[in-house]
């Protein structure tokens, strides 16, 4: 199995928090029990979600499951910068009950590592077995996979390459009151429902933790910047369906927000502030990666593309299929962290 350095950063904190603990004891009145360890008194954070909270494709990811979890995803930083001990169980392509509730099945991992090992990957035990009484503070970012915000993708795509005539042929699909629409409202119903039982489930697995539901940052507010046929962009994404597929995600950020409010849980913001940044900005600017793009992050880690990916034009390292780059976690981070401080 390969392995990765923490980061250095990682690596100070730690330290520093060890050489805290000496001091601590050191000061301890005569006679008296010493100081109890600071490392011990840091409250315990158990982050659960999807690829956006597992920050997959930013560099460096770890490889042993299949779930491409960032050492710069939200729940590291959130955890470096506020002092908690973390437990982070996120996982590309977890659903809220294929994921969270329920055991992941290995058809429904897909790393990075994009190529399986021999063998394939394991299945992965229900992410709210993380979760404990003892639990102080949890974040959960997930319902897109749920919602099926990929195969919505790939039906843009494809109609976008097989309509070219067409200026909406997304929008006229989910919305012309044909299957596309009965699906699409289906899946939305079904996620309402299953959201409201994790949100339960947590509640009385975690009875004493505080509760932060983390929305999806912006894809593409704005597509003045898009070209069609651009994969590091949308790829055969439509213009014209981009304002639609802007208002699918603010609808399901909706939703969760509803859902933290009716459980007493913070709701974090991460849309807002990442309007300007999405995927049709510059390459300068731009916080996500768009449907094959070069990697971000510290290091030279490398994810050798699958069969599927090599089909796709574009010059990009690898099919990071619309996720944050590094600039989108650490926004992440930024918004999560205030919202916990801001509680604390």
């Amino acid at each position: 199995m390969r392995r990765f350095r923490m980061p250095a950063f990682s690596r100070l904190a730690l330290a520093g928090a060890a050489a805290l603990a000496v001091v601590a004891s050191a000061l301890a009145p005569a006679g008296g029990a010493p100081a109890p360890a600071v490392a011990q008194d840091r409250p315990n954070y158990v982050a659960l979600g999807d690829s956006y909270s597992a920050g997959v494709f930013v560099r460096p990811w770890e490889d042993h499951d299949g779930c491409g979890r960032s050492w710069r995803n939200y729940p590291h930083q959130v955890a470096e910068q506020l002092g908690f001990r973390l437990r982070d169980v996120t996982c590309g392509a977890a659903e809220v009950v294929d994921g969270v509730l329920q055991p992941q099945p290995a058809s429904k991992i897909y790393g990075p590592p994009s190529i399986p090992p021999p063998g394939g990957w394991s299945d992965l035990a229900p992410q709210v077995e993380a979760l404990s009484r003892d639990t102080d503070v949890v974040t959960v970012g997930v319902g897109g996979n749920s919602l099926g915000f990929g195969p919505i993708m790939l039906k843009c795509i494809e109609l976008g390459l097989s309509q070219p005539l067409q200026r909406t042929p997304c929008t006229k699909y989910y919305t012309g009151g044909g299957a596309g629409a009965a699906w699409l409202q289906e899946r939305f119903d079904q996620l309402d429902q299953d959201f409201g039982d994790m949100m339960a489930v947590i509640h009385a697995r975690a009875p004493h933790a505080r509760v932060a539901v983390v929305g999806y940052p912006a894809i593409v507010p704005d597509s003045t910047g898009c070209s069609f046929l651009h994969w590091n962009q949308l790829g055969s994404v439509k213009k014209g369906d981009m304002p639609w597929l802007d208002g699918l995600e603010q609808q399901l950020n909706r939703l969760l927000e509803r859902h933290a409010a009716e459980r007493g849980a913070a709701y974090v913001d991460t849309y807002g502030p990442s309007v300007g940044h999405g995927v049709c900005a510059s390459k300068a600017v731009t916080w996500m990666y768009g449907i094959k793009d070069d990697l971000t992050g510290h290091g030279d880690q490398t994810d050798e593309p699958s069969e599927q990916c090599r089909k796709i034009p574009g010059s990009g390292a690898a099919c990071t299929f619309v996720h944050p780059n590094a600039r989108g976690l650490d926004n992440q981070a930024r918004q999560v962290t205030r919202a916990l401080a801001s509680e604390g």
